[in-house]
């Protein structure tokens, strides 16, 4: 059973979220679907320690609300929540990704001369 102080948290959160789609030049449907698809990344990945967790969701968030529009501008969905629901949920995984298999990469080809002379 969750605690009174998170359940209360994420009370907090939620209602904010919905204060802030009511503020005008803000895409409340965006807003929402990004405070979703973040939520469902957060509760998938139950290993992750709690306060990295909560990082994770405001990155996914908010890069799930910016890359809103430019998802739109490619894939056939009329809906800007359902948008920003897959940006968020799919984007801190993919980032992840990439940044794993960027520490595998070699790119000692890049040298000219060989390594530096210690």
């Amino acid at each position: 059973m969750a605690e009174p102080t998170t359940t209360s948290t994420l009370g907090l959160i939620a209602a904010g979220v919905g204060l802030a789609a009511l503020v005008p030049g803000i895409d409340g449907d965006a807003l929402v679907g990004a405070f979703a698809g973040g939520t469902l990344f957060v509760v998938s990945t139950p290993s992750m320690p709690l306060w990295q967790r909560g990082i994770y969701f405001l990155v996914s968030a908010i890069a799930g609300y910016m890359a809103t529009p430019d998802l739109l501008a490619v894939v056939p969905l009329k809906s800007s929540g359902l948008a920003a629901f897959f940006a968020s949920a799919v984007i801190v995984s993919v980032t992840l990704a990439v940044i794993e298999k960027g520490k595998k990469l070699d790119f000692s080809w890049l040298r000219r001369g060989g390594p530096p002379s210690a």
